[in-house]
């Protein structure tokens, strides 16, 4: 099988690329490696994956020195003509897009590139994906989605028209368009709305990176909403065992479209999740109480009953082995 990945130098699409080369996939992965954050640990992820940063080319593709069905492209999903080229070209069976620009907070300083890349960029890629003919075409979707909704634990079927933050409604306009896109001309569509993804390589902007960095160098963490908050925490191996799946499997409703939650389905208090660190690492934190920021939300809270009924998976790792396995990765690359 031939798949397009990407974000493939992103956290998630780091671990998809080494899961499907791994099991003999030829694999193209794409990244723009933009500075949203540290572009080391992008570079680094790469380097695991047997790109080295020393031959990456705008536009031109690299072979793995480890995987011999992978390489990578290094481009923009804005630039239109290319991505429509390098799909007529190419050729693939599938996509996963995994490309976005993330975080809820930065949404609010830089609202338009989240507009350059998650609708602009989106609907390219999944424009070329109709001319291309692609068998089925998976996107990371978000739990951001779920906005004011008040239910718990949500549920696919929730109402998702409420959304806090830019960033929440980019990825709830990706769904509208896939499904659009699946009705007009029956391309196989399947969202997945990931549920605070963490682990080994995670991203430093997200609360488990920078807690422990934090902890570890005696700094201070801001605790939103004075540590009242619940978060669904979702160790990447759960992650890529169900994205997989997905990946694996065309929907065959009349329109050919579905979502899927990926989560823990099993909210950790913020304070607890601290302490599970401090653990972790056998020092305490040092905490600023803060209130709460535009865009957050209370609490996620995963309902994973369609993808155990689907493909008889839910996640499983539970926190504390999540946050051990961050530790040990972390004091390997970072010397603490």
């Amino acid at each position: 099988m031939k798949i397009l990945v990407t974000g493939s130098a992103g956290f998630i699409g780091f671990y998809l690329v080494k899961k499907l080369a791994e099991r003999g996939d030829e694999v193209v992965g794409l990244d723009n490696i933009n500075d949203y954050y540290d572009v080391r640990l992008k570079y680094s992820r790469l380097a695991e994956t047997g790109i080295d940063r020393k031959v990456i080319e705008e536009k031109k593709s690299i072979r793995s020195v480890i995987y011999p069905g992978y390489r990578f492209i290094k481009a923009d999903l804005t630039d239109r003509e290319f991505i429509a080229r390098l799909m007529e070209e190419e050729r693939f069976d599938k996509v996963c897009n995994l490309a976005a620009q993330a975080g809820v907070r930065y949404s609010i300083e830089n609202p338009f590139a989240y507009i350059d890349s998650n609708i602009i960029g989106f609907m390219n890629l999944l424009e070329a994906c109709r001319q291309s003919g692609i068998t089925h075409f998976v996107y990371a979707s978000s739990s951001s989605v779920y906005g004011l909704n008040e239910k718990v634990p949500y549920c696919e079927t929730d109402q998702t028209d409420r959304p806090v933050s830019l960033y929440a409604a980019t990825k709830k306009a990706d769904e509208l368009m896939a499904h659009a896109y699946s009705k007009l001309y029956g391309i196989p569509a399947t969202g997945v709305r990931f549920f605070t993804v963490y682990g080994p390589w995670g991203r430093p902007d997200m609360a488990p990176f920078m807690f422990m960095k934090s902890i570890l160098e005696g700094k201070t963490i801001k605790v939103f909403n004075n540590g009242d908050l619940y978060r669904d925490f979702t160790y990447i191996d759960d992650i890529i065992a169900g994205l997989v799946k997905i990946i694996d499997s065309v929907p065959e409703t009349p329109i050919p479209y579905k979502i899927y939650n990926i989560g823990n389905s099993a909210p950790v208090a913020l304070m607890d999740f601290i302490s599970t660190i401090e653990e972790a690492v056998g020092k305490p934190a040092v905490k600023e109480m803060k209130g709460m920021q535009p865009g957050d939300v209370y609490r996620t809270y995963a309902d994973t009953s369609r993808l155990e009924r689907d493909f008889g998976y839910k996640p499983s790792t539970d926190l504390k082995k999540g946050i051990a396995e961050l530790y040990e990765w972390y004091r390997r690359e970072y010397g603490e």
